[in-house]
């Protein structure tokens, strides 16, 4: 016996859905039906997803983690290239290992740091201002900058937060205005 489907919407509801004169303008709201300028929709369950995807906390966390996963590769890269290896002849398999896993480690949550400190204040600010421009990646990327290099002292935070701004509208200019 064969099964027969009915379409989500009809053709008759979708005509009238389109071309009745009595419907309000600008409100073509179908589930289901792909049409240029359709208000799609969305459950409350999509609408929560939605919510907690764009959320600062999420940024943040992804920030810090996809920070920490970079900052491990760097460090296992530059840990090969590291010279304090002492007497050669005295090596061993542990210790050289001891070493590279100390240098991805400090490597991988410096870098998480700076993905979840940039990423939240460049969220705070993208949430407080409305707007999505470059000159949140700037403003995020001084106090970013200011704030690492504040630990080493007040000149280090400036020369820090002039850097990372500098740097972070140098990229945000790139990826936004760069033909693809």
């Amino acid at each position: 016996m064969p099964e027969t489907t009915t379409p989500p919407v009809t053709f008759a509801e979708m005509r009238a859905m389109v071309l009745d004169p009595d419907r309000p303008r600008r409100t073509i709201a179908v589930k289901g039906v792909n049409l240029p300028g359709a208000n799609f929709l969305k459950s409350p369950q999509e609408l929560r997803v939605e919510r907690f995807f764009e959320s600062c906390a999420f940024k943040s966390g992804l920030s810090f983690v996809a920070g920490g996963a970079f900052g491990a590769a760097m460090g296992l890269f530059a840990a090969s290239f590291n010279p304090n290896v002492g007497d050669p002849s005295k090596q061993t398999a542990r210790e050289i290992f001891r070493d590279m896993k100390t240098t991805t480690v400090g490597y991988a949550k410096n870098f998480a740091i700076v993905g979840l400190i940039f990423a939240g204040v460049e969220c705070a600010i993208e949430s407080h201002r409305g707007k999505s421009d470059w000159k949140n990646g700037t403003m995020a990327g001084g106090i970013t900058g200011g704030l690492i290099g504040l630990r080493a002292g007040i000149k280090p935070g400036i020369m820090g937060a002039v850097g990372f701004a500098a740097f972070s509208t140098l990229i945000d200019y790139y990826f936004r205005y760069r033909e693809w």
